[in-house]
């Protein structure tokens, strides 16, 4: 009975043990990961004000662009790509050519709207979305644009600011999957 005792123990200890590492395993990690789905630039300088401030508190972060969030990064005088096709052709006049361009969710009136927003942050000595950006490189926030909508679109990798990832939704969700907080702009 004396040495049952102690392998019905070291079996429970065992058990004990896989469990622990399964619960390790499932414990998020110090990540954050945002998906940028909106071309807006209220819900562009939202996004980034959150992943500055995720990054500055040492969450490591990752920001996945998708369809219209992609026009945040496209650098200000991209070349034209020849390869589009027709719909490619009209998303590329149809879209913002750059974060500069992008209009804002509520009462834009053909960019009056974004103008006034960028107006009143200036004067109040709140960063810029161009300046957010920048921060966010800084901070080693991780940027991705995903190739699917790229491909449905027609940008190409090059209309893209330098350092940014490209990657599909994996990239995205192995991201996610580990994260202590995921959100959708």
């Amino acid at each position: 009975m004396q040495e049952a005792i102690p392998a019905a123990v070291a079996a429970e200890l065992a058990e004990i043990r896989k469990e622990m590492a399964q619960l390790r395993a499932q414990v998020p990690e110090d990540k954050a990961t945002l998906v940028v789905f909106s071309g807006d630039l209220d819900r562009a300088i939202a996004a980034f004000v959150i992943a500055t401030g995720a990054a500055a508190v040492g969450l490591q972060t990752t920001i996945f662009f998708t369809f219209w969030g992609l026009s945040i990064l496209k650098k200000k005088h991209s070349a034209a790509v020849s390869e589009r096709d027709l719909m490619q052709k009209m998303f590329a006049v149809m879209t913002p050519r750059s974060s500069e361009s992008l209009g804002v969710s509520k009462m834009n009136y053909f960019g009056i709207g974004a103008t006034m927003l960028r107006a009143m942050m200036k004067k109040q000595q709140v960063s810029s979305l161009e300046e957010l950006m920048e921060l966010a490189r800084e901070l080693g926030v991780r940027m991705i644009g995903c190739t699917m909508s790229m491909e449905v679109m027609g940008i190409d990798k090059d209309e893209l600011f330098d350092g940014i990832d490209l990657g599909g939704v994996a990239a995205f969700m192995g991201e996610a999957s580990r994260a202590r907080v995921s959100l959708f702009i």
